[in-house]
């Protein structure tokens, strides 16, 4: 019992798996109960379950197996990963359930199969139940049928295959078990249930008592439809509405799902396919040809037997057909003719769709041999016609049914008729279209008036007919000249006539009749239609083949919609007339004169031919007001043209009159309804005066109107063959001329070029220049409508006029055709019905198809010349070739009859001669462009062949072969070649080279296509063995084509077609579609709004008129098929919008123009994140690739939809280079205004440029070029950084493009590389630069070598990655490269890097051969005598600068976030917008003070510190040596000796060792102190300065903590410091130079000096405060006014920041301020007020007043509002405009605060108090009561006794005295001590003598644009860092020192010269051996001060001054 026990313990799962049977039962139970808890279907639970679920089914013991499947029902029910489970569960029920005695067993697994089917398993499911009927068990076999009847009856005939269902049910009638035998009828009665007589062919041959059994069974089914009572999960909701409409009683769906589900299955695809060719009798062809009719008997009832068979395999049935056709047309015996018919017949049915590419060669045959009576014949013949008719379409024989139309004999005219009639039957309104209606119609028309009355009734039949199918709107256009009671009898016929498609003719889909029985005459046909097809279905049938594309997608009712509803292209107006065009009768002299004598004035008529002009004149205005004032309706046109062309008409001498004529006849053609007739009158006369000078003009315009009236196609016919009747050159050039205006008014819709082109070539002719000029010019204007193929009809001109026309049409080139402005409203009136009408174009002569003459070569395909083609010998072959290459280039354009050709070409495919196959395949190229569109009917005989070429092994076989098919594709369209099997059966065969081209292919095509053909599922099971095939190119090419075919047949339905893969192959497809699913492109939109695309991308559908595909009418990427309507595709948008009067299009073409002004690109939040993300998650392709493949491109335009305008993203993807020209234009124009949307989409826009780089076309490049350097500009203007995604997606392409040929193209490259530095860091860049090097191409080796010279000469080594050692060794390798260009390139950049470097390139480089370390060598020589370049470049790249120091301020406040280039700085610089840098926030500035500090180990690695282009700057040097030296020994010649040796006495300031500092201060003091020499300092005094200011701060932070030195000699080195600043600021026009950065520093280093507590302690400390104070004064009065304010503010801003900065500090900061503020009145005018105005804006940014109030003092607030007040008080009202700076500035605090002082002092006007100006205090009025006078004394008393605010007391009480001088203060004082009486008078004396005792400052007429901080600030102090790690320390003597470039006095300096840092480099060395002092300055980066001053005179007060700070400070 212990077991039992322990299998109670384990969990669930465990125990279903237990060996005991009780333990197995108990696990089962409790799963049961978990899984009927389980609410959630995607709860983890039911994946522990995943591998038991076969074991519950299975189990051994039946008891427990019962419970097992009750709880494997619960889960399958349940779980979402039961499908997984199917395969293994439905085969463990089949195999172990199905045979168990219990029936609750079988119940359960039959019930568990249903629901795995409910949960669409279904194919998996029928699979097992299909393999349990192979099963030895019965009871097996019993039960699988019986699951697989259930099923098929609650699920239906659409979820259950019944395909392998019916093929398998014969074998089961013949089984021995009777219950087998017995459920077998169960299930067949099942399946007729479902598919009615469709079973009986499949069941025809099993037992005759069971098939009675059958019939009996199948009579008593309801003849109701089925429908299906269970529905899988995606359709559930399907069926509660099935319950809602039983439960209210309605069965309103019924027909619906009755059309739904019957013709799911056709008999015919339940058929086996019979292979019959092999078959033949092999001496059939012999006999066929025999001379007995007996022979020939046998031979066509051998074949007559095979043919019989209801479903035939696919073959090549050519020879047979051709034997047949035979005799049909040539056999005297008609009872063989009737007996070929009859096998025509059978193989048409046999073969279905596989034989429409014979129809056309037996269509003709069959219709001419109508001429024989006999009946027989003729019903064999008719049944024969129909048969084939419904395997092609009827657009396909339309040809050839018209051409038998003429026949003279008139059985063949009725039996045509009659066969159009019952083909018109099983058309609907979309596939007869009006394009094939109207040939047609017209070809019937002429047979309703035939003499023979059989043959009236057929026509009267056929229209009838046609008038049912598309309904009267349609065909009333044609019938416009027929008479009412003929009219009455096809509208009689009409209402006879029974469709096949039921009566929704217009809407029903076109499907054909599945029923394979074909007999029919021409009385029964009808009827055997309607009983054969009850039902119509929306799944198109396997004979479905629509003949015309209906660009507009399918059909509405009734109504097909062409592009965009708008098919009004052009042809629409025309339409309007003819629908009601008023035929006018030609009316006698007599009529005319009474129906105008009724209109006009009587005076007039008389006067009409008066002799004397004058009355005649008046005549004519008369005439003229009348017609004016006639109302449309009233007037009589005719009668009043007549009238003017009465005596003297258009013979008229006076030209005042003649000019009224044709005014009037102008306004009668406009105004009245204007008909041909009444144009006849007159046109003659028009055209005689439209030479005339004087009345040209008018004769014109009449004409105009007249063309409006009667449109412009028969105007134009008119009047040209008027001209050229005439001999008047004049008259003809004039007519040219008016045509050439016309056709760009009205659009070119409708004209006959035919008619045309012949009056050109006699215009051409003529002798007069004139003529030959207008003649060119409207070949130039039809040239843009009809395009390139108009040359073909000049190619025989003389050479030198066809260089003319070629001239003119260069100049059309690009052009698109103007809207047409004319001929739109005149003809709208029909109303709202009319446009309608005009939806559907009728096929005008405006298609270029129709314009060119066709040659018919038919006569020249001889049966010699056939036979020459199949020769034996391979030079008679080719001859035969060469002949038929000739027929086909002397015809140009031929008719599609081409005869026996296409099987005489189809041989020579296969020829074993490679070259001849290569010649059919040319020959083929030029027929599809000589034959145009109607090459389509070739495409089954002759397209699919050539496909089978693409398997040949030669490469170049293929090429052509793929060259052929495109031009054929680009002639048909796609949707002939993807209908029927022949694709399909192409891709089967396992030929590699076959598969990867044809999927090629495809992947190429089906993106462009909108819809494809049902058939295309048919290629999906052999894709998906080409994913798995064993050649990696197919692999590739399948899965590249996956995409497509998802696009077109959706997802479900691949993953559908997996069911028949083997597992492993079906989960590795499945993925594979999982990927392309991610992949997959949107359909092309359907062409909705062609009509307002301004160049039309799509082609209207009277531009296809013979296909039914529609690829072209969206995506240009397939360009329109016919090859000369290629350049009729910008004509579109004219033509759309043209003729469409009151409809709303033309609003459309309105809304598009508006839409073009909107922004082009949309910002997508997150957008670009999002597709990073993507890119990131794989769900996308990733950008990289050798050339764009499709699915990149497609990918890219489906990203772009949703961020780029629609028009744009047009001209962007356009299959022409100049539209993306133009898109690219737009882009540069929206560049600067759409700043947002261009950075949102910056990786799209990127990526289409790399796009362009593989373009061929030069300008394309130039122009992307040129975008990208504007691009980049913003870019870092806008301070942007480039993505890694975008940087990797476009950076390696830009760089393809720098080994460009054009040398003008590599620099534009260079120079957009030069600009990528600056939004995206030069270390990134460099290793895509590097992978450069590594090309073919030797001119981008050199390049990329070069830019990585200039890389690493900007940016110094640090960018070379991943190290400077690997990426030099990579470099290095190119110096033994074959290319001279790319030798040079690699020893430059090492050269280089070794002037950066040193030496120690050499151990970087490696191990070079001797060759070229010997090339190396002898360049470094070389370029060491050379003085080197790169300062100089950057001297040209800045140069003036006068802001110069902005730059490098801003690059170090950026911080190391940002990787900038200095040249982004220096633009920025140039910008004047110094803000940037206050608005640095503090935890990205660059702490120097914190870093110098530390003067710990020295680290080997350099810490990441920002790559700036300091090397430009400076270069270093390797060791340092510690002697001095006073002069470089080289150097530059450019630069004197003097800025040199200055440059380097300089750096010695910043020296380590004070000696050698004291020593270059002594040495620039003297410089100083002498005028004469003094102006050699400037242009260093920023250097100087921070030399100076680095010293004190070594002194400060180093020398004054080392124990070792002497204090004294420290007080030395201040007292020169300070010395030597003192005379350097009593030179104003030295002291102006220096800039706000250094300033700021300086003043800095000053302020934390005067507050250094150990300098009191020294015996001279005191002296040296002193000094400094003397010194601060100095420079507050000296410097440039603007630079020191804005110091002061950002030092002040700093040290408030800093939390480590003194109060005392900040307050000594606002008493400089202070000081400054008293001089402004002297030196406002001198001050940059804007920049000043910036600064404190931006300090108001910082701190609020809110913060500045919760400051510990009030000083910060009280200094700042002083400020103001006093800037306010001396500028006045304008202080407001000088905010210009500030950005923003409505929101700015400072602008408010301005406001409200200038409004308190409007208000106060001078009121207020110079101290309150000062001070910022405005207390006291000078209204104040003497009261409050005396509360104010003694607050200042107060401050005065108070121990900090003392000082602030006593000015304030000076002030107050000085402003009332008769103010008693002894109240206050004669109560204080005597010690405080005294120390006030004392401070009010030294008050007065500080502030009277200073003469007046001169005003500073310096720099006052104001600078920020240079760059050589921080260059200096990074040098020091660098030194410090022990990095770029150079010898001096290895080379020369860079003298400052920047030594003119005119602008600032920008850059500290080289020397001086090389020297700097001894004193940090030194430096770094001592100790730091332990108090870093962390808080005060970026400062400096100073304290009020007091004179030298009054020294006791200093000193006591001082002493109460020190005790302050304790």
């Amino acid at each position: 019992m212990g077991d039992d026990s322990e299998w109670l313990k384990l969990p669930v799962d465990q125990k279903c798996e237990h060996k005991l049977w009780k333990a197995r039962l108990s696990g089962y139970e409790e799963a049961l109960k978990i899984f009927q808890k389980i609410k959630d279907e995607k709860s983890p639970e039911w994946s522990k379950f995943l591998g038991l679920i076969k074991k519950f089914v299975t189990d051994s013991n039946a008891v427990v197996q019962l419970k097992g499947l009750e709880a494997a029902l619960v889960y399958v029910e349940n779980a979402h990963v039961a499908g997984k489970t199917t395969g293994e569960v439905v085969s463990g029920v089949v195999s172990k359930v199905f045979n168990q005695p219990k029936a609750k067993a079988k119940e359960l697994g039959i019930e568990i199969c249903l629901m795995y089917i409910e949960i669409e398993k279904g194919e998996a499911v029928q699979e097992e139940l299909l393999k349990g009927l192979d099963n030895k068990n019965p009871k097996i076999i019993v039960a699988c049928i019986e699951t697989l009847r259930k099923a098929l009856s609650e699920f239906g005939s659409r979820i259950i295959l019944l395909k392998p269902i019916i093929k398998v049910l014969p074998k089961l009638f013949e089984s021995r078990e009777k219950a087998v035998r017995d459920e077998a009828k169960l299930i067949a009665v099942e399946i007729y249930r479902w598919i009615r007589d469709a079973l009986r062919p499949p069941l025809q041959n099993i037992n005759s008592v069971q098939l009675k059994e059958l019939e009996e069974e199948w009579v008593k089914l309801p003849t109701g439809a089925p429908k299906p009572t269970r529905f899988l999960r995606s359709q559930q909701e399907l069926e509660a509405k099935l319950e809602q409409q039983q439960s209210s009683g309605g069965d309103a769906e019924g027909g619906g799902d009755d059309g739904d589900e019957v013709p799911q299955i056709d008999a015919y695809e339940l058929l086996e396919a019979v292979e019959i060719l092999s078959k033949l009798p092999k001496d059939f062809y012999d006999k066929i040809e025999a001379k007995k009719w007996q022979e020939r008997k046998e031979a066509l009832e051998a074949v007559e037997v095979l043919v019989k068979n209801p479903k035939l395999e696919a073959g090549d049935y050519a020879d047979l057909v051709k034997a047949l056709k035979k005799v049909v047309g040539k056999d005297t015996n008609v009872m063989l003719v009737a007996l070929a018919a009859k096998c025509l017949t059978s193989l048409a049915v046999g073969l279905r769709k596989k034989f429409g590419q014979y129809a056309g060669h037996v269509v003709p045959t069959i219709l001419e041999k109508f001429k024989e009576k006999k009946p027989q014949v003729v019903q064999a013949l008719q049944e024969a016609i129909d048969a084939i008719f419904l395997t092609t379409t009827l657009q396909n024989i339309s040809e050839d049914v018209l051409a038998v139309m003429d026949n003279k004999n008139p059985t063949i005219k009725q039996q045509t008729s009659l066969f159009i009639a019952r083909s018109f039957r099983h058309c609907t309104a979309s596939t007869l279209p009006k394009s094939l209606l109207k040939p047609f119609c017209a070809a019937l028309l002429k047979h309703i008036n035939d003499s023979a009355p059989e043959v009236r009734d057929a026509a009267f039949e056929a229209l009838g007919t046609a008038l049912k199918v598309v309904g009267e709107k349609a065909v009333n256009p044609f019938l416009a000249d027929v008479d009412k009671l003929k009219l009455d009898r096809i509208k009689e016929c009409s209402e006879k006539v029974e469709l096949v498609h039921g009566k929704k003719a217009g809407l029903a889909t076109d499907k054909k009749e599945f029923k394979p029985v074909p007999g029919r005459t021409a009385t029964s046909g009808a009827a055997g239609d309607k009983d054969t097809k009850d039902v119509s279905a929306p799944k198109p049938g396997p004979l479905k083949k629509a003949p015309t594309a209906k660009a507009g997608g399918p059909p509405k009712k009734g109504k097909p919609t062409a592009p965009g509803g708008s098919g009004n292209t052009g042809t629409k107006s025309k339409k309007g007339m003819e629908t009601k065009e008023i035929v006018e009768p030609e009316l006698s002299i007599e009529v005319c004169e009474e129906k105008a004598s009724a209109v006009l004035p009587p005076t007039c008529i008389q006067l009409l031919d008066s002799s004397n002009w004058k009355e005649r004149l008046a005549c004519m205005e008369e005439f003229q007001k009348a017609v004016e004032l006639m109302d449309r309706t009233e007037m009589p046109c005719q009668a009043l043209v007549r009238m003017l062309a009465k005596k003297p008409g258009w013979k008229e001498t006076n030209f005042q009159v003649m000019q009224m004529k044709l005014h009037i006849v102008a306004l009668i053609a406009q105004k009245g309804n204007f008909s041909k007739t009444s144009a006849q009158i007159v046109l003659d006369g028009l055209v005689d005066k439209i030479g005339d000078v004087k009345c040209g003009n008018n004769a014109k315009e009449a004409m105009t109107a007249m063309a409006e009236a009667c449109m412009l196609p028969w105007t134009a016919e008119q009047v040209m063959s008027m001209a050229f009747s005439q001999k008047n050159p004049k008259n003809q050039s004039e007519t040219l001329n008016w045509l050439s205006n016309a056709i760009k008014e009205f659009g070119f819709s409708g004209l006959n070029v035919k008619a045309f082109i012949s009056n050109v070539k006699t215009a051409l002719a003529a002798t007069n220049p004139a003529v030959r000029t207008s003649a060119i010019t409207l070949l130039g204007v039809m040239y843009l409508y009809v395009g390139p193929s108009l040359r073909m009809f000049f190619e025989d001109e003389k050479p030198a006029l066809l260089s003319q026309i070629d001239a003119e049409f260069e100049k059309m080139q690009g052009q698109s055709p103007p809207a047409p402005a004319r001929g739109l409203s005149k003809h709208c009136t029909g109303g709202p019905e009319e446009g309608e009408d005009g939806d559907e174009p009728d096929d005008g002569g405006n298609d270029v198809v129709d314009l060119l003459p066709r040659t018919e070569i038919s006569d020249k395909i001889t049966s010699e010349l056939v036979s020459k083609i199949g020769d034996k010998n391979w030079k008679i072959r080719k001859e035969g070739l060469d002949e038929v290459a000739g027929i086909i280039n002397e015809a140009k354009f031929i008719q599609p009859n081409i005869g026996e050709l296409p099987i005489a070409l189809k041989g020579r495919l296969n020829d074993s001669n490679k070259i001849l196959v290569q010649q059919t395949l040319n020959i083929l190229q030029q027929l599809a462009v000589a034959m145009g569109p109607n090459i389509k009917q070739h495409v089954k005989n002759l397209g699919i062949p050539i496909i089978t070429v693409l398997g040949d092994s030669k490469n170049n076989v293929r090429a052509a072969a793929l060259a052929t098919v495109n031009a054929w594709a680009e002639q048909t369209g796609m949707r002939e070649w993807l209908e029927g099997e022949d694709l399909s059966e192409e891709l089967k065969k396992e030929n590699p080279f076959l598969r990867q081209e044809l999927l090629g292919w495809l992947a190429e095509k089906l993106p462009a296509l909108r819809s494809t053909p049902t058939d295309l599922i048919l290629c999906v099971p052999h894709l998906y063995s080409c994913l798995e095939d064993r050649n990696g190119d197919v692999r590739k090419k399948a899965q590249d084509a996956l995409p497509f075919f998802m696009m077109h047949l959706g997802y479900e339905k691949m993953a559908k077609a997996t069911g028949k893969l083997k597992p492993t192959s079906k989960d590795q497809v499945l993925a594979m579609l999982e990927k392309a699913k991610a992949n997959m492109p949107a359909k092309p939109a359907a062409p909705a709004k062609v009509t307002s695309k301004p160049m039309g991308g799509s082609v209207p559908a009277k531009f296809q008129p013979a296909s039914a595909s529609v690829e072209d009418s969206v995506s240009s990427t397939v360009e329109a098929k016919p090859d000369p309507k290629k350049a009729k595709v910008p004509g579109v948008s004219s033509k759309a919008k043209s003729t469409q009067g009151k409809k709303v299009p033309s609003k459309t073409s309105l809304k598009e123009d508006e839409d073009k002004s909107g922004p082009i690109f949309i910002v997508v939040p997150n957008g670009k994140e999002q597709r990073i993300k993507d890119e990131k998650g794989l769900k996308v392709l990733k950008w990289n690739f050798t050339t764009p493949r499709d699915e990149y491109i497609e990918q890219l335009k489906t990203q772009m939809s949703s961020c780029v305008a629609k028009w744009l993203q047009d001209e962007m993807f356009h299959s022409d280079f100049q539209h993306h020209n133009k898109a690219l234009a737009v882009m540069v124009d929206h560049l600067e205004s759409e700043k947002e949307g261009v950075i949102g989409c910056l990786d799209l826009i990127l990526k289409w440029l790399t796009l362009r780089f593989f373009d061929t076309n030069t300008s394309v490049l130039m122009k992307a070029l040129e975008y990208l350097k504007l691009l980049f500009t913003l870019l870092s203007e806008e301070e942007y950084h480039l993505t890694e995604n975008e940087a990797s997606s476009f950076i390696p392409y830009l760089i393809l493009k720098v080994g460009e040929p054009k040398d003008v193209i590599r620099k534009d490259v260079r120079a957009i590389l030069n600009r990528m530095c600056l939004v995206y860091p030069a270390s990134k860049m460099f290793p895509f630069v590097m992978e450069g090097t590594k090309s073919k191409n030797s001119k981008q080796r050199a390049e990329c070598l070069e830019e990585l010279g200039c890389l690493v000469e900007s940016y110094g080594m640090n960018v070379c990655q991943p190290t400077p050692g690997k990426a030099l060794k990579e470099i290095a390798i190119h110096i033994g490269d074959r290319d001279n260009a790319v030798r040079n390139a690699a020893l430059n950049t090492i050269v280089t890097v070794y002037n950066v470097h040193g030496d120690q390139v050499f151990k970087l480089i490696g191990n070079l051969s001797e060759k070229d370390m010997s090339m190396l060598e002898e360049r470094i020589k070389r370029s060491a005598k050379r003085p080197s370049a790169a300062p100089m470049k950057q001297v040209e790249e800045k140069p003036q600068r006068s802001q110069n120091a902005t730059s490098s301020t801003n690059m170090l406040r950026k911080g190391p976030a940002e990787d900038m280039s200095s040249k982004l700085n220096q633009a920025r610089g140039m910008s004047g917008h110094p803000e940037a840098t206050q608005m640095v926030r503090r935890e990205f500035q660059l702490d120097l003070d914190e870093i110098e500090n530390d003067n710990g180990t020295v680290r080997c690695e350099m810490p990441e510190l920002v790559q700036h282009k300091l090397d430009d700057i400076f270069e270093p040097v390797l060791i340092p040596e510690p002697k001095i030296r006073a002069v470089s020994p080289h150097f530059d010649d450019m630069h004197s000796n003097t800025a040199s040796t200055i440059n380097f006495i300089i750096s010695q300031v910043a020296s380590g060792d004070i000696n050698a500092s004291i020593q270059a201060l002594t040495q620039i003091d003297e410089v100083l102190r002498q005028e004469d020499k003094a102006e050699a300092m400037s242009g260093h005094i920023d250097q100087f300065l921070i030399a100076t200011f680095m010293q004190l701060r070594l002194v400060y932070n180093t020398h004054m903590a080392d124990e070792r030195l002497e204090k004294n000699e420290i007080i030395r080195l201040y007292s020169c410091i300070i010395g030597n600043m003192i005379s350097l600021f009593q030179i104003e026009s030295l002291a102006r130079e220096a800039s706000t950065g250094v300033l700021k520093d300086l003043m800095h280093g000053l302020i934390t000096l005067m507050l250094d507590s150990r300098i009191e302690d020294l015996e001279e400390g005191q002296q040296v405060i002193r000094s400094v104070n003397l010194l601060v004064v100095k420079v507050l009065e000296k410097s440039d006014q603007t630079n020191i304010l804005s110091a002061l503010l950002v030092l002040l801003q700093d040290s408030l920041l800093a939390t480590a900065s003194s109060p005392k500090f900040s307050e000594l900061v606002m008493k400089c301020l202070w000081r400054m503020v008293r001089l402004l009145p002297d030196t406002i005018n001198s001050i940059n007020l804007d920049r000043i105005l910036l600064d404190i804006h931006i300090f108001m940014k910082v701190f609020p007043k809110e913060k500045l109030k919760q400051c510990k003092s009030e000083f910060p607030i009280r200094t700042l509002k002083t400020l103001l007040h006093t800037l306010c008080k001396l500028k006045g009202p304008k202080i407001l405009d000088h905010l210009t700076m500030i950005d923003n500035k409505n929101e700015s605090e400072l602008e408010a605060h301005l406001c409200r002082m200038m409004k308190h002092s409007m208000d106060q006007a001078g009121s207020k108090s110079e101290k309150e100006t000062e001070k910022g205090a405005s207390r006291i009025d000078e209204k104040s009561s003497k009261a409050k006078a005396n509360d104010f004394l003694a607050e200042i008393f107060k401050k005065i006794g108070s121990k900090e605010n003392t000082k602030e007391g006593l000015a304030e009480l000076y002030e107050y005295k000085k402003k009332y001088s008769d103010a008693d203060i002894e109240p206050f004082l004669r109560n204080s001590s005597q010690f405080f009486q005294s120390y006030v008078e004392r401070g009010l004396r030294v008050i007065e003598m500080e502030r009277e005792g200073k003469g007046r400052i001169p005003t500073s007429t310096g720099n006052t644009n104001g600078e920020e901080v240079g760059p050589s600030v921080y260059l200096e102090r990074l040098k020091i860092l660098r030194q410090r790690c022990g990095l770029d320390n150079t010898k001096q003597d290895d080379r020369p020192p860079l003298p400052s470039l920047l030594s003119k006095p005119t602008a600032p300096p920008v850059v500290s010269s080289t020397d001086m840092l090389h020297s700097k480099l001894f004193q940090l060395r030194e430096s770094r051996e001592q100790h730091p002092h332990s108090e870093p300055d962390s808080g005060q980066t970026h400062s400096g001060g100073t304290v009020t001053s007091s004179s030298s005179a009054n020294i006791d007060d200093l000193k006591k001054r001082l002493e109460r700070i020190k005790s302050s400070r304790k």
